[in-house]
């Protein structure tokens, strides 16, 4: 569930909704997404396992890019593109 990895200075918010859980990560990207210009680039990182559905999902209803998305210990984290 990954793709080749973004540097961080192209990044314009993070999003950390680490310890929330659904639909807090989904939430508080959706509010940070409001405020994004089209183009800006948000990451979200959460460790609420049911993200790793809920952000694709979203990210495809809504129209906005999912870049990538990938995993570790305890740790979700997605890159996503304002459409």
């Amino acid at each position: 569930m990954s793709t080749p990895a973004t540097t961080v200075a192209s990044v314009a918010t993070t999003v950390d909704a680490r310890g929330q859980s659904c639909p807090g990560p989904l939430v508080s990207l959706a509010k940070a997404m409001k405020d994004a210009s089209s183009g800006d680039l948000l990451e979200l990182l959460a460790t609420d396992p049911g993200s790793r559905s809920d952000v694709p999902s979203w990210a495809e209803i809504s129209g906005n890019e999912l870049l990538e998305a990938s995993e570790g210990e305890d740790l979700y984290r997605f890159l996503v593109r304002k459409v």
